[in-house]
């Protein structure tokens, strides 16, 4: 039985059945539209609009139901328009006359609003406790690392010494971000919609506060058009996701480089990385690239939302049903590419021998031989051009500035002393890049990242 039946002589066609039906997606919200339920129905038995006794045998029904489907005892059935169809007409199966008084001073339009209120809550923790456990793999390789030199890299060409702790914890700081958006976002959407009824409340004397404070809502909404049609902490949440996405995909892009043999800074675990059906020697990193390429997936189900919000009247409009295939899927997505990517991470093995090669071959204390040369008193702008002069000569006879002889430094600017190769030493360069927020502060980085989370 359609909950809207009564004002249609003909029964709905199967294809519009088939079309109009949301259950195959929203039935993942029964805990929470039975959490609601319990809260409305209670909050109706406390106003004195149905029966006490009532009330108490709704809620016992309700809770049955929901012990019923997690024990399997119960199946939802899937030909039901919706979560919200099929757990009514289950409730009234069981109930009679008393189940049907459950709906009393309520909409599906509310109802609606408040149990993906209620489910995209619950998914926000679990994310954030996935963004920390990332980050917490972060800084423990931060750590590991925090004296690993390596190139510094800017156009993806060697630019200055810093270490791989240093580049890690770039990714812990984004992380942070990211957890800081989860939060604002989980703020933003704890506000209870319930008692908006389809558009213009009701007339039954209802407590919203009663309903609010059950469901541990911070507040409830100040507007009944606004609190059935609002949509935006699913926009906010896609967003909020679709950043996560970037970071990862970012992360993943290097992880993908590092491994290959033009860097060989890394090596993925066997267990996180798959073969070649035809090359024998390949070893691909499969889940950075899958996390990857699942970023535009993400970025999809964002745009899919933001287009079928974007050109709709107050109050609820069925276009609305699409919100939750895609704030779903995008909830799906980056907690899969979580579950996958950190242990990826966490069990990788670093090859910082490799990483202090390249940072010897890629002229990237040139910074710090022209800032040497500052401190002697000459211009910066004569100390740069006296350098790429160096790093000229260097490239034609195929040698570093470690390995370049006194006199031709001294060739090109007399004021250079054996002082130059102290000053130019990687782990130096390094060393002396201490203001806050620099290479040379990992370990206090870690710190105060651990202690934020």
């Amino acid at each position: 039985m359609k909950l809207w039946a009564g004002r249609f002589q003909k029964e709905i066609s199967q294809t519009t059945n088939d079309f109009n039906s949301s259950i195959s997606f929203d039935s993942r919200m029964y805990k929470e539209d039975i959490q609601g339920s319990i809260a409305h129905a209670t909050m109706l038995g406390k106003c004195g609009i149905i029966d006490k006794d009532q009330s108490v045998l709704i809620c016992r029904g309700l809770n049955e139901i929901l012990e019923d489907i997690e024990s399997g005892k119960l199946q939802i059935d899937m030909t039901a328009e919706d979560i919200h169809t099929f757990i009514e007409g289950e409730l009234t199966k069981r109930l009679g006359d008393a189940g049907k008084r459950l709906h009393t001073a309520r909409s599906r339009n509310d109802q609606v609003a408040v149990d993906i209120r209620l489910y995209l809550r619950n998914q926000i923790d679990d994310l954030k406790l996935q963004v920390r456990n990332l980050i917490e793999v972060i800084c423990n390789k931060a750590e590991q690392y925090s004296d690993t030199v390596m190139p510094g890299y800017t156009h993806l060409q060697r630019a200055q010494p810093i270490t791989f702790g240093h580049h890690l914890m770039a990714y812990a700081e984004m992380l942070l971000r990211d957890l800081s958006r989860l939060n604002d976002t989980q703020k933003r959407m704890n506000i209870n919609p319930l008692g908006s009824g389809a558009l213009a409340c009701t007339t039954y004397p209802i407590d919203r506060t009663i309903t609010t404070e059950l469901l541990q809502f911070d507040g409830m909404t100040r507007n009944s058009l606004d609190g059935v049609s609002d949509r935006d902490f699913c926009l906010e949440l896609a967003s909020a996701l679709s950043i996560i996405m970037v970071h990862l995909s970012r992360f993943s892009e290097e992880i993908i480089m590092w491994c290959s043999w033009e860097f060989k800074f890394i090596e993925l675990d066997d267990a996180f990385s798959t073969g070649s059906s035809i090359m024998p020697q390949k070893k691909n990193p499969d889940i950075a690239e899958l996390v990857r390429g699942k970023s535009g997936r993400v970025f999809g189900d964002l745009q899919g939302l933001l287009t079928a919000m974007k050109g709709i009247a107050l109050a609820y409009n069925k276009d609305m049903q699409e919100d939750k295939e895609a704030v779903f899927d995008a909830v799906d997505t980056v907690k899969m590419c979580l579950t996958a990517f950190t242990p990826m991470l966490d069990t990788m093995t670093v090859i910082s021998q490799n990483m202090r090669n390249a940072s010897a071959k890629g002229f990237i204390n040139a910074t710090d031989c022209a800032d040497y040369l500052v401190k002697k008193g000459l211009p910066f702008r004569d100390a740069y051009k006296a350098t790429g002069t160096l790093v000229a000569i260097c490239i034609d006879k195929g040698l570093t500035l470690e390995t370049l002889p006194l006199e031709e430094y001294k060739a090109v600017c007399d004021i250079f002393d054996d002082g130059v190769y102290e000053a130019i030493s990687l782990e130096k360069c390094v060393k002396e890049r201490n203001p806050y927020g620099g290479p040379a502060n990992v370990l206090k980085a870690v710190k105060e990242v651990r202690t934020l989370l």
